[in-house]
């Protein structure tokens, strides 16, 4: 659902990728620190001599299904030439060397005569055909620039497919205007790249982007992206992109989790760089958005070239000191080491519970509080949270998660109440909130959990599977979770109005079954990533777009439909502008696209209508939206009144008050931050204006 942490997929990945590692095609060395060794890319500097490194440079065109715009990095190709990446600046105080080689210097100044030296390259373009689920275009119409997001793993993929293995060669493969999602799920968004030693062949590559006339959105420029990559491949040659998190058995150097930002707890990663985005240390953004990070600017060439600043090698060891700063080419973008990190049960152990819940006061309107509820413990050794205990605040509990049966035959899910919870504690529980005129319905699905029902003759065992867990607990409805790769459209599926991908026709039909069964009180609601909705106004296949055939399907049934807005990346509001997430813009430039309709993939044809406000709630997720930004977008969108720093301009001047409310993961982590959305955000719906 919210942590996108697929736990199950990297235990089935860690089985499948075999245990002798690649050993990849440019020279390393390595250093023992703290009495762990680290391997790090090039010569040693504290040996004498200079290795060179053969270069193959390879600019990619993507080209876009459905689409005639090109991103072409061949023009680019100059200016990355005459880039430090390949010229000798003088860079942190060293003579002239390049990015790479003064990098190491930098690692291991001490006695530094060695280098390592990056040959002109060889230049080889090759295009890049981008199918409907693997990426799309953004557009800004203020400046006309364009920008996109792609799938890295398919991009690599066929990288390397085109490029034959190249003995002694690194490949240096970069993009024009481009961010990569990761995990083939583009709400798992934003990075500049990847790097490390290619799976199928045993090159080693970097793969990045350079950035030029972007969309003012994005801060990063010329080849610092490609930069920040270069970096990081030198820190750690060996690492393999298919583990999104690194662990002491996996190749590449491996480090104690540092924490990522100063006023973040959470881990940032155990590698060079975080957890999927393989964003550095010093980048700003964590999550959803196009990397941003301070540049160092450097001439060469005649023009100005923004650098990556890059955490050197033994700022993530904490003490191990090699060099006295901890920051490469800024010496002060880093000024101290990095600081570990907590895991959440350390975290919940430093917390206690000093709030209290807000008691509902009034008749309220029909404005609601949502939530998921998980059962989870509040700490080591703690009672579990039981639904009883929910603060009234929450209007409707969505109980996570029912999921895929791996026992049984695709189709049938199976749901347990939480652990220390028994079932008939948890059916009093939901009769007694029931009572209270809550709303509580169980949630299909959720992150990490794979659904299919692609033969018409599992719907029955769907339908069975279901009924009974409603029957059973007493739930009042079900709420749709199934997540990307589940879902995801066949190609050829392009008619939202006639699906023809089985498991949504399937599932579709399913759905009825239910509602049929149960009657006309029976509560459907959908719970799509940004990518599933607001993502197919970009582009309309695979991940995109995939839950608007379940809502035109179920469209007279549906009883509401709540966007993550937080599992979601860049995209395009009906403005023309592109908006990131976790901001008052993209709450409701998002929001937006759900209730106005568009175009499916940008392309005149069937119009999707959108939905009446009355159907629609907007997702958020605790500890990544502040309860400020929840605050001033729900206002936004349900007065209409815009505050004083937003961009997007509703295209309803007098907002939406029949919008439903807001929809939050999880009720738990609610009360863990001491009940700081519910509290406040309950009394805010229960305020606002009712529909008109």
């Amino acid at each position: 659902m919210a942590t996108k942490i697929r736990l199950l997929w990297f235990c089935v990945l860690l089985l499948l990728v075999p245990r002798v590692w690649a050993q990849g095609t440019v020279p390393t060395f390595q250093r023992t620190l703290g009495g762990n060794a680290y391997t790090m890319a090039g010569h040693d500097p504290a040996v004498a001599g200079t290795t060179t490194v053969p270069v193959l440079l390879v600019p990619i065109t993507l080209t876009f299904e459905g689409h005639s715009e090109r991103m072409s990095a061949e023009a680019d190709v100059a200016r990355v030439l005459e880039s430090p990446i390949f010229k000798p600046v003088a860079l942190g105080g060293s003579a002239p060397m390049q990015y790479g080689d003064a990098l190491l210097h930098a690692t291991f100044p001490q006695g530094a005569v060695g280098h390592t030296v990056l040959e002109k390259p060889e230049v080889q373009p090759i295009t890049i055909d981008i199918p409907a689920g693997n990426g799309y275009l953004l557009h800004s119409r203020k400046n006309g620039g364009a920008f996109a997001v792609v799938d890295s793993e398919y991009v690599q993929k066929d990288l390397f497919r085109q490029i034959p293995w190249t003995a002694g060669k690194l490949i240096v493969a970069f993009t024009h205007n481009t961010t990569y999602f990761a995990d083939a799920d583009a709400t798992v968004c934003c990075t500049w790249g990847t790097h490390g030693i290619d799976w199928a062949t045993g090159d080693s590559f970097v793969l990045g982007t350079y950035i030029a006339n972007a969309p003012a959105i994005v801060t990063d420029r010329d080849v610092q992206p490609l930069t920040q990559q270069l970096g990081e491949y030198f820190n750690d040659p060996k690492h393999d992109p298919r583990y999104y998190f690194k662990t002491q058995d996996a190749p590449g150097n491996f480090f104690p989790p540092w924490r990522m930002g100063e006023q973040d707890e959470k881990c940032g990663g155990s590698g060079v760089g975080t957890n999927y985005f393989l964003l550095e240390p010093t980048n700003t953004n964590a999550k959803n958005g196009f990397p941003a990070s301070p540049a160092f600017t450097v001439k060469a060439g005649g023009f100005a070239y923004h650098l990556q600043n890059v955490a050197l090698l033994h700022w993530y060891l904490n003490g191990v000191v090699v060099s006295g700063t901890f920051s490469f080419p800024d010496t002060a973008a880093l000024k101290s080491p990095a600081e570990p990190c907590m895991n959440r049960r350390e975290r919940e152990a430093t917390r206690a519970e000093t709030a209290s819940a807000l008691p509902q006061s009034g008749a309220g309107n029909e404005h609601k509080l949502i939530g998921y509820w998980t059962g989870s413990r509040f700490g080591e050794g703690s009672e579990p949270f039981r639904l009883k205990d929910v603060s009234p605040q929450w209007d409707v509990i969505l109980a996570a998660f029912a999921s895929p049966d791996p026992h049984a035959p695709d189709g049938v899910l199976r749901y347990e109440p939480p652990p220390g919870i028994a079932p008939d504690e948890l059916k009093a529980d939901i009769a007694l909130l029931k009572s209270q005129g809550k709303t509580v319905m169980i949630s299909l699905g959720g992150g990490g959990q794979y659904f299919k029902l692609n033969k018409a003759s599992e719907i029955p065992g769907f339908v069975s599977s279901v009924a009974a867990v409603i029957s059973e607990y007493g739930f009042e409805g079900v709420d749709i979770d199934f997540e990307t790769p589940s879902l995801a459209l066949d190609p050829g599926d392009t008619d939202f109005k006639h699906p023809t991908t089985p498991s949504v026709v399937n599932l579709i039909a399913g759905l009825r079954e239910l509602r049929e069964k149960f009657g006309p009180g029976f509560k459907i609601s959908l719970v799509p990533e940004g990518s599933q909705i607001p993502g197919g106004y970009a582009t309309y296949g695979g991940q995109f777009g995939s839950y608007l055939p379940l809502i035109w399907g179920l469209k007279d049934i549906l009883t509401f439909v709540d966007v993550q807005d937080y599992n979601t990346p860049p995209m395009d509001g009906l403005d023309g502008e592109i908006y990131e997430s976790n901001s008052v813009d993209y709450h409701a430039a998002m929001t937006e696209l759900l209730l106005r309709g568009f175009y499916p993939g940008g392309k005149k044809g069937e119009f999707f209508p959108g939905l009446p406000a009355d159907k629609v709630a907007v997702g958020f997720l605790t500890d990544y939206n502040t309860p400020e930004v929840v605050d001033e977008a729900m206002r936004y969108l349900v007065t209409g009144k815009m505050p004083a720093d937003a961009k997007y301009r509703l295209r309803e001047p007098r907002g939406y008050p029949a919008l439903i409310g807001a929809m939050f993961w999880t009720i738990d982590d609610d009360r863990r931050e001491g009940f700081r959305y519910s509290n406040r955000i309950g009394p805010e719906l229960q305020s606002s204006p009712a529909q008109r």
